[in-house]
This record gives structure tokens, C-alpha cells and sequence, in this order.
């Protein structure tokens, strides 16, 4: 059995599962069918894709995880590039997740089936109707979890959740996120915040909760502040390597320059087709099992 357990957001990356673009994306026939109802910007190229991913990857390894990787799944999309939506981990096992976005429903299944396949255990199911995704989940610390209310996971979601972890001594917060740009556009929580330390995040305020910010304060967070002009290219989505060591997107200088003057080590990837077309950033290419 694969040892699992990953209730910070911060620990030593040890273990982590991503899935490639050759297994998501598939073939040019695939993404030219599917990249306009999955709401991408635009087509992603496959080529060059394959190489920002594996550039991606390297930065990974080199930080001393070993990295996992999916195979490709019926009845999934080129999304499923972004592993950390279907799931959330545990030191019990993996929450599998009923997506909000219709067409990502096929992920968590597929995901599941490769999971138990590695021998890692899956703790419960969140089925419809409630939804949930992995990037409204964030873990404060190892026993608090805010999952964010938003249009990919609703109240039953976050009530499953609760029923699961609660057992385990975890706390599960609700925290509700602004309607934004309506349901076709995505919000997930941790869209406006990253932790990169135990006791540090990276947070754009002007849609960060109030309530969540008065709690991370509380808890002894530092608050690094994204600037208005770096929010769009996703600059608070920052993975921690380790803490105070972690892995951007290349162009946003005000943010680096934040992370690098409160003591962070910053690597940088490129991301024009895994990233930027599809609205998936660092952490939304990673879906960690094991920290520590």
C-alpha cells in the first residue's frame, strides 16, 4: 500500500501524482474538439505542451518528490491536466470528489481507479447532488480545513466533507467566495490564496474573505499581497515545495519579488499551454499524496 497523507499545503512535497498532456490532451483531433466547451482561451499546442509539462515535472523531481502519473481515462477531457480538482488527501485516504464542472465528472472515477491500482486508499465518495472540487480546499493547518462555498462545491459538498474528516479530528470551516463572473467563470478558493509557509500565504485581498483572512491572521499568517495587474495570470497560485521554497508561473515579477523578499526561494516554469490557456496554475497541476 502507498503511504498517503497530505493535510498541509506547505510540508515537503514527497509524493505527487500529475497527469500528462500526452494522456490528457491526447491527440490535436481531441483538443480541437473540446478546448471551446471546456472554456480555454484557446487551443492548447500538444508539442509544446508536452515539453512546459516535462520542464514542469523536472522542477518536481528536483525538489525530491516522486512524481505519479495518471493514465489516460474514458470519459475525461483535456481538463483532467488539472489533478488536484478530483480529490482531497488524507492521512486516512483520498476523498473522491463529484465535480461541479459537468464536464469534469468523469475524472474523479478514473482518478480512483488509478489510485487504488498504486494501493492508495480512498476514504469516501462525495456523490451528487453535492459537488466539491480540490481547489476549494485549503488546509490551514493539519487539523483545519476551509472549504470554500462556491459554484463547483456547494453546502451538501462541504457537509459530506465534514461527515468524513470530522471523525479524524479535523475541523472543516465553510467559507463563501464572491459570485465573481457568474458561473462560467472560475472562482475556487484557492484561486486568491496560496500558503508557502506554515505561517506565510500569498493572497489577492480584494476577493479574499474577510472571515478567512481575520482566521489566517489569527493563526499567525503573514499575508503576502498580489498586486491587481498579476491576479489575471494567476499569481496567487503558488505551490510550496517546502516551506518558503516554491514553484510559479514565469511573468509575474511583483509577486516573485514579494515571495523572494519575505525569504522565499521561487522557482518559475512556463506555462503558455498548460497554465494559461486552460486556467490551471502550479497548484492546480499537482495533486500532492504525500507531505512531510
Amino acid at each position: 500500500m502507498v503511504r498517503v497523507g497530505s493535510q498541509s499545503m506547505v510540508a515537503p512535497l514527497r509524493r505527487v501524482v500529475v497527469k500528462r498532456p500526452a494522456d490528457a490532451f491526447v491527440s490535436e483531433a481531441k483538443i480541437e474538439a473540446e478546448w471551446r466547451d471546456l472554456g480555454f482561451t484557446a487551443a492548447p499546442d500538444l508539442a509544446r505542451a508536452r515539453d512546459e509539462h516535462a520542464a514542469f515535472v523536472s522542477v518536481l523531481e528536483g525538489a525530491g518528490a516522486e512524481v505519479l502519473s495518471l493514465p489516460s481515462g474514458e470519459g475525461t477531457t483535456l481538463d483532467s491536466l488539472y489533478v488536484h480538482d478530483p480529490g482531497l488527501v488524507t492521512e486516512a485516504g483520498v476523498v473522491l470528489f463529484n465535480m461541479g464542472k459537468p464536464q469534469r465528472r468523469g475524472e474523479a472515477p478514473a482518478m480512483g481507479a488509478a489510485l487504488r491500482g498504486w494501493g492508495v486508499p480512498v476514504l469516501g465518495e462525495v456523490e451528487a447532488p453535492a459537488m466539491a472540487e480540490g481547489g476549494d480546499m485549503l488546509w490551514v493547518d493539519p487539523k483545519t480545513l476551509v472549504a470554500g462555498r462556491t459554484y463547483r462545491t456547494n453546502a451538501a459538498g462541504i457537509a459530506r466533507i465534514r461527515a468524513l474528516l470530522s471523525p479524524l479530528g479535523i475541523d472543516v470551516i465553510e467559507s463563501g467566495l464572491p459570485c465573481w463572473n457568474g458561473p462560467e467563470d472560475l472562482l475556487h478558493l484557492l484561486s486568491v490564496v496560496s500558503p508557502v509557509a506554515e505561517d506565510m500565504a500569498v493572497v489577492y485581498r480584494p476577493l479574499l474573505p474577510l472571515p478567512l483572512a481575520e482566521l489566517l491572521e489569527e493563526r499567525g499568517y503573514r499575508l503576502l499581497d498580489v498586486p491587481a495587474e498579476e491576479f489575471p495570470r494567476m499569481g496567487p497560485n503558488v505551490l510550496a515545495l517546502r516551506p518558503r521554497e516554491v514553484l510559479m508561473l514565469r511573468g509575474l515579477p511583483k509577486t516573485r519579488a514579494a515571495l523572494e523578499g519575505a525569504g522565499c526561494l521561487v522557482h518559475e516554469y512556463a506555462g503558455d499551454e498548460i497554465s494559461h490557456k486552460g486556467n490551471g496554475g502550479p497548484t492546480c497541476l499537482t495533486r500532492p499524496l504525500l507531505r512531510g
